[in-house]
């Protein structure tokens, strides 16, 4: 599972032909949950409210990258990497 972008201890991945609708998958610790790309809704697990609105901030401005790197991954090529939240 490639990891596309990291900060603040917040790991974001993506699986290589992962199932509909495009998403990623957040790890921050303990915790872990996958999150829509398109609507930004977490579809399952769970993250601390304060980590679930970086990762939110985070996606919204970087919404084409994670759909390319979707696009890329569903085809088994390397994904691109995403820059961090700054």
């Amino acid at each position: 599972m490639p990891t596309i972008s990291s900060f603040l201890g917040i790991i974001i991945q993506m699986y290589w032909r992962d199932h509909a609708p495009p998403h990623f998958h957040v790890i921050y610790g303990e915790h872990e949950a996958a999150i829509a790309i398109r609507d930004l809704r977490v579809m399952h697990g769970s993250l601390p409210n304060r980590v679930l609105m970086l990762v939110f901030e985070w996606a919204v401005d970087h919404r084409s990258e994670l759909l390319e790197d979707w696009e890329l991954c569903r085809q088994l090529k390397t994904p691109k990497p995403i820059p961090p939240l700054e």
